[in-house]
């Protein structure tokens, strides 16, 4: 009864660790940007929005389903790569290709660019979070 008991904790625990999407980025810029502060402004672009001349490329994320992934909404996913953004000095989330939930995910599939741009990132058109 003990060993069954360890192998449900076990399959809960795995089952619960896998619940975000899959995360991959690549960051390749040899000189990282400085970490943004908490007040600093980060725009989020939908594919439909343009980007602003003379930004700097930071780096890219891209965002999968797991398989067992929730909290995989668009807005949840835009939230997260702001998150990773402002880690990695990005102030522009700009998202390249996007995969709505279908029958075979039930969740978001992004492809996002990470800039970082000097000017005032609040002029510019951007998509703003929606609560879910």
């Amino acid at each position: 009864m003990k060993q069954m008991t360890k192998v449900l904790f076990l399959i809960t625990v795995v089952g619960f660790t896998r619940c975000g999407p899959k995360i991959t980025s690549n960051f390749t810029n040899p000189n990282p940007q400085p970490k943004l502060l908490i007040g600093e402004k980060v725009a989020l672009l939908d594919m439909e929005h343009k980007l602003p001349k003379n930004i700097l490329k930071v780096g890219n994320i891209r965002f999968q389903d797991s398989g067992f992934s929730t909290d995989c909404s668009f807005n949840s996913l835009m939230n997260q790569a702001r998150i990773v953004a402002r880690k990695n000095g990005a102030n522009i989330v700009k998202v390249i290709d996007k995969k709505k939930p279908g029958l075979w995910s039930l969740c978001y599939r992004l492809k996002i660019e990470l800039y970082k741009y000097d000017g005032d990132v609040s002029a510019i058109p951007q998509y703003e979070l929606k609560l879910d």
